[in-house]
């Protein structure tokens, strides 16, 4: 079963790299410095159509766009899910252990220093906001959203495998 989890955390890796990569590449409206004229082009009648005027001054800044504000619904509702997420994989890990499953990404004794273990999770579900902060800072705001929706995706779905593992039996 460890590789059906590696092959699952490669895939949340990927899918995040995916989305970084589009989130920075520049939109079909945005200018890459300065303007840059077409050559004349002929209408379907035969006439001549002259390229618009380019000014050599700088170029405008687009209007700002309408940010969101850090801790909007939207967030909120996401961080209380990997909050939930995170507290699902806590419960399930347990149970897990209690049947005499190892644990695969820690060691079992960490597992089985609740107190500890419950900080970790915690410390999971903290540093998946201050990722999200840190893209909504840098103005990716999509990204800012989807690392909740993967770290979301991924707790439940390690949860849901630590419950659908089977228990072994010890003749």
């Amino acid at each position: 079963m460890r590789i059906g989890s590696a092959r699952a955390l490669l895939v949340a890796i990927v899918l995040i790299s995916s989305v970084t990569v589009r989130a920075q590449q520049p939109q079909d409206g945005e200018a890459q410095g300065t303007a840059q004229s077409q050559p004349a082009s002929q209408s379907s009648v035969g006439l001549k159509v002259k390229p618009a005027r380019v000014s050599s001054a700088a170029p405008q800044a687009s209007p700002p766009q309408a940010t969101h504000r850090f801790w909007d619904r939207t967030n909120d509702l996401l961080f209380a899910a990997v909050g939930a997420g995170r507290a699902l994989d806590y419960a399930s890990t347990l149970n897990l252990r209690r049947r005499g499953v190892d644990e695969i990404f820690l060691t079992n004794s960490i597992v089985d220093n609740h107190p500890l273990f419950a900080g970790i999770e915690a410390a999971g579900t903290a540093a998946s906001i201050g990722v999200s902060y840190l893209f909504h800072r840098t103005g990716h705001h999509q990204l800012e959203r989807w690392t909740s929706i993967v770290h979301f995706g991924v707790a439940t779905g390690g949860a849901a495998r630590n419950y659908a593992l089977k228990t072994p039996h010890h003749p």
